[in-house]
C-alpha cells in the first residue's frame, strides 16, 4: 500500500481523537446498533475504530462473508489497500470533512450525529462490491475528542447502480442533518420534503415491517399509515419500498 495514503489517513483520524489514547470500554454492539438506528439489509458486518490509535477493535466474524477476509486480516493497513483505487481520494476528503465537522461541535453534541457515505470495496476474490459506511461515536471525553467510534458496512451493490460517492451527516435526537456534502461546501441544514411522522415512517418501511406493526410502533390506525404511505411515495416519486431504499440511498437519508 501507498504510505503516503496510510500517513495521510492516520493524520486524519488522530485529529479527530485530539491525540488522545482511549480508556477501556464495554462493548454492547446491539445496544449501538439498536441506538443508532444503523441500517443494515443485506450483508453486513461492523467493528469499533479508535481514531487517535488507528487500531480496529473488536470486528465481528460476519466481514469473512461480506469481504472474505477473516477479522485478524482486516487491518486498517489492508482496508485502505481495498479500497477500490478510484473512490480512495474522494474517501479521504469525506473522513477529513467529517472530522472538520466533529471538532466544530460541542462536545455535548459529538454523539448526536451518525456519518454515511457509499465506496467502492475490492473483496479478497477479487469481485467489487459497493458498501455503505455507518459511523457514530461511541467514546469522548469533555473535550469532544473522538476516542472510539462504531462503524457498519451493509453491501448495497444491488441497491445502488451509480458510482457516485454521497457523503450525509445525519442529526440524530432533532438535531438537523446535511445531506450530500461536497467536501468544500459550507454546511447548509437540510430541508427535508417529508414530515417529521412521514421520516418515521419511512425508516420503518425500509426495515420492512408491515402496516400493523407500523401502526402499533407509532400508535397510529392502519388508515394513517397507509396515508403517510401514499404521501412517501408521492413526494419521492416512487411505488414501491424497494424503489423507496434505492432513492433513500441515492440521495443520502439513509
Amino acid at each position: 500500500m501507498d504510505k503516503t495514503t496510510l500517513r495521510q489517513a492516520g493524520k486524519i483520524w488522530r485529529e479527530i481523537g485530539q491525540y488522545k489514547k482511549p480508556k477501556e470500554l464495554a462493548v454492547e454492539i446491539e445496544l449501538y446498533k439498536k441506538m443508532l438506528n444503523l441500517f443494515q439489509v443485506g450483508d453486513y458486518c461492523y467493528f469499533i475504530f479508535s481514531p487517535p490509535e488507528l487500531r480496529m477493535e473488536y470486528t465481528n466474524d460476519f466481514i469473512t462473508k461480506l469481504l472474505g477476509y477473516t477479522p485478524d486480516e482486516f487491518t486498517l493497513e489492508k482496508f485502505l489497500e481495498t479500497v477500490h483505487p478510484d473512490d480512495l481520494q474522494n474517501y479521504l476528503n469525506f473522513e477529513a470533512t467529517i472530522t472538520e465537522f466533529w471538532q466544530n461541535l460541542p462536545p455535548e453534541k459529538v454523539f448526536k450525529y451518525k456519518t454515511r457515505y457509499d465506496f467502492r470495496i475490492v473483496c479478497k476474490d477479487g469481485t467489487i462490491k459497493r458498501l455503505l459506511q455507518q459511523v457514530a461515536v461511541i467514546q469522548s471525553d469533555d473535550e469532544g475528542a473522538v476516542l472510539r467510534t462504531f462503524v457498519i458496512f451493509t453491501d448495497i451493490s444491488d441497491l445502488k447502480q451509480t458510482n457516485k460517492m454521497v457523503l450525509s451527516i445525519i442529526g440524530l435526537e432533532g438535531e438537523p442533518s446535511y445531506i450530500d456534502i461536497q467536501p468544500v461546501q459550507e454546511l447548509v441544514p437540510h430541508k427535508n420534503i417529508l414530515t417529521k411522522r412521514e421520516t418515521e415512517l419511512f425508516r420503518l418501511l425500509i426495515e420492512g415491517l408491515q402496516t400493523m406493526e407500523i401502526a402499533q410502533i407509532m400508535e397510529v390506525s392502519p388508515h394513517t399509515v397507509a396515508t403517510h404511505r401514499k404521501n412517501i411515495f408521492r413526494k419521492t416519486n416512487t411505488n414501491s419500498v424497494l424503489q423507496l431504499m434505492k432513492f433513500g440511498l441515492e440521495k443520502g437519508w439513509i
